[in-house]
C-alpha cells in the first residue's frame, strides 16, 4: 500500500521497503529532525548523539509495536536515500505515522509532493488521512496549508486530519 507515485515521481522520488540494514540511515533522519532542539541543552556532542540514538530506538520500538501492519519506506530521490515514510491503513482512516526528510531535501517541494500522493491514496480509499504533528514543528504550516485540521491533542502533539471531498464538494463521511 505505498502511496501512488504521481506528484512525487515528477521530482525523482521513489520508495523502497526499509530493511534492518537501513536502521543507521533511519536513525540519521530522525536525528536530523531533532538536532537543533537537542543542541539547546548544552550537552556535549557525544551526549547529544547518545540521547538521539536512544530516542530513535525508543520511537522505532514504539512504532513497530503500535503499527504492526505499517509500510516502512525509505524515500529516495534520484536513487539516493533522503528520508522515511511510515504509513498504515486502518478500516476507518489512513494513518501517516511519520514522514521526515534530511535537511538538504527539505523546502524543495518533495514533502508536499509526497503528501499530495498520500492524500490521493486517501481519496481513492475514501478515508480521512491522519497524522500526529508536534505543535511547534515547522511542517505544521504545510499541513495547515494542505487543509489538515487539528481534531485532538496528545501532549505536545495535535492529531491532524485531512478529509477527501466527494465529487459534490462535501467531505467524505
Amino acid at each position: 500500500m505505498p502511496p501512488p507515485l504521481k506528484a512525487a515521481a515528477r521530482l525523482g522520488v521513489a520508495y523502497r521497503p526499509a530493511e534492518d540494514g537501513d536502521l543507521p540511515f533511519l536513525a540519521l533522519v530522525y536525528a536530523s529532525t531533532r538536532i537543533e532542539e537537542v543542541a539547546q541543552t548544552g550537552w556535549s556532542l557525544d551526549l547529544q548523539r547518545q540521547f538521539l540514538a536512544h530516542q530513535f530506538d525508543a520511537q522505532h520500538r514504539h512504532y513497530r509495536q503500535h503499527y504492526p501492519n505499517a509500510e516502512w519506506l525509505v524515500i529516495e530521490r534520484d536513487g539516493a536515500a533522503v528520508g522515511r515514510l511510515y504509513i498504515e491503513e486502518w478500516p476507518d482512516q489512513i494513518r501517516l505515522i511519520d514522514i521526515a526528510l534530511l535537511p538538504d531535501s527539505r523546502g524543495a517541494g518533495v514533502g508536499g509532493a509526497i503528501l499530495a500522493d498520500v492524500m490521493d491514496l486517501a481519496t481513492t480509499a475514501a478515508k480521512p488521512l491522519t497524522i500526529h504533528v508536534e505543535r511547534h514543528n515547522p511542517a505544521m504550516r504545510l499541513y495547515l496549508r494542505l487543509g489538515f485540521v487539528a481534531i485532538d491533542e496528545h501532549g505536545v502533539y495535535d492529531l491532524m486530519e485531512w478529509r477527501p471531498t466527494e465529487p459534490s464538494g462535501g467531505p467524505v463521511s
